[in-house]
């Protein structure tokens, strides 16, 4: 199996960072950890290549090559992954989505063949269970939160490291406080949880 997962640009907004990375020569900030993460959860025998489209370019190329998109994206990134999925479709390139946009709004996204939402370590399981059964459903969805101390490390060998000005990793998930602006406490709860230091 032949896994493309993409990450959607960014519009040009403080979240592209797209000027002040031209006076460090980097493409972009950080790397999208949460596909990373989802990568290092897949079959060891699968291929897998990783496109951030904010430090590399979608091309068709790719897209032929890949049995399955897996997309993942922020709700600042609506747009570009709109434009994702058409062109997906145009090649009849399979899509997984999830991640924040996808959790919280995938009533507004035709074109995609299978959703996994929420957090990957109960969705993902479920989802690719079926897949190898050849009975895989349209959404895969719970209000679960895991035990992330056995999540594994993200797949750090997809990323060109070069091209990004800052790495970031994550120790935790969920959020004790209730600020009207962040999504935090609905995709990952009021209770943080952290990961093992291993």
């Amino acid at each position: 199996m032949k896994i493309l997962l993409v990450y959607p640009e960014y519009p040009d907004t403080f979240w592209s960072f797209k000027y002040a990375l031209r006076f460090v020569s980097k493409k972009a900030s950080f790397p999208p950890l949460g596909l990373l993460t989802v990568a290092a959860m897949l079959p060891d025998a699968w291929e897998k290549k990783l496109v951030d489209m904010n430090a590399t370019t979608l091309t068709g190329k790719d897209l032929k090559w890949a049995d399955y998109v897996f997309l993942s994206a922020m709700n600042v990134q609506k747009k570009a992954a709109r434009e994702v999925i058409a062109r997906c479709n145009k090649f009849g390139t399979k899509i997984v989505a999830g991640g924040p946009l996808f959790t919280t709004e995938y009533e507004e996204f035709n074109g995609v063949d299978h959703f996994v939402l929420g957090e990957a370590e109960i969705t993902l399981p479920l989802f690719l269970e079926d897949l190898e059964r050849g009975c895989a459903q349209h959404i895969y969805t719970t209000n679960e939160h895991p035990d992330i101390s056995k999540t594994p490390a993200p797949s750090w060998p997809l990323l060109n490291m070069k091209k990004y000005s800052s790495m970031s990793i994550q120790y935790s998930r969920g959020c004790p406080y209730n600020c009207e602006f962040c999504d935090i406490i609905i995709l990952d709860g009021h209770k943080p949880r952290t990961k093992d230091t291993d």
